[in-house]
Order: structure tokens, then C-alpha cells, then sequence
């Protein structure tokens, strides 16, 4: 995904592995989210090894950006 999307852009969650999950220590998607499904990002966080996004429907928690693909 384009980890430098703007608030409304929508991505595709691809799923996530336990390494993608625990690298930067980011919430776990899985038993959240739904592979295939399309959500819509609030922001990112762009950080030196990894970045972080943030979605509408899911406030206050931050996933691995690896784990979408733009929609």
C-alpha cells in the first residue's frame, strides 16, 4: 500500500503473519479484520523500518502496513 495515503484512501487487508504482526509491535489485525475486505485509512505513520496505519473503522489501534495493498 501507499504508505503515504491520505485520510479516506481505502485499502485491501491481505492478512497478516505472526512476523508482520509482531514486528514494530503493532496491533494484530487477525480475528479483527477480514482478508479481502477493504477499509479506509485515518493516517499513517511513516517510521524508519516500518509504518504504521491507522483505520476508520478500528480507532486507536495501529497495523502493519505490509499486511494491505491499496484497494
Amino acid at each position: 500500500m501507499d504508505i503515504y495515503a491520505k485520510k479516506g484512501h481505502k485499502v485491501k487487508y491481505t492478512g497478516c503473519s505472526d512476523t508482520q504482526r509482531s514486528y514494530g509491535g503493532h496491533d494484530d489485525p487477525r480475528g479483527k479484520l477480514v482478508e479481502g475486505e477493504i477499509y479506509t485509512v485515518e493516517h499513517t505513520n511513516v517510521d524508519n523500518w516500518c509504518t504504521e496505519v491507522y483505520l476508520e473503522e478500528f480507532p486507536g489501534l495501529e497495523f502493519n502496513s505490509v499486511c494491505f495493498e491499496d484497494a
